[in-house]
């Protein structure tokens, strides 16, 4: 059975960083494609970014560029984004989630509909 657990949400002011953690289990961590995805109120899911770990391809929504980082611990199953410069426009509930899948392009990898694994949730929330 496929698991992803979230942690490291939590409240931080504008400029600060966070680190988000997924711990992955019950499936081949090597193989998948990662991705965060985060939900503001109101708002539809997005992707935020997004990793092949058979490859190294990488995806980050514009939003994301230059302030997160995406990575992996493929001994630990674990899948890790480090957030720099919150804006309070990052306030979200955050996501992970993991499938396997191949697509052509890197900003795919933050598609969806591709993925069936996801986790709880863990909330950001950045104050001005």
């Amino acid at each position: 059975e496929v698991q992803l657990v979230e942690s490291g949400g939590g409240l931080v002011q504008s400029g600060g960083s966070l680190r988000l953690s997924c711990a992955a289990s019950g499936f081949a961590f090597d193989d998948y494609v990662i991705g965060w995805f985060r939900q503001a109120p109101g708002k539809e899911r997005e992707g935020v970014s997004c990793r092949s770990n058979s490859d190294g391809r990488t995806f980050y929504a514009d939003s994301a560029k230059g302030r997160f980082t995406i990575s992996t611990d493929n001994a630990k199953s674990t899948m890790y984004l480090q957030m720099d410069a919150l804006k309070p426009d990052d306030t979200a509930v955050y996501y992970c989630a993991a499938d396997r899948f191949l697509v052509s392009t890197n900003d795919r990898l933050c598609d969806e509909f591709f993925y069936q694994s996801w986790g709880q949730g863990t909330q950001v929330t950045v104050s001005s």
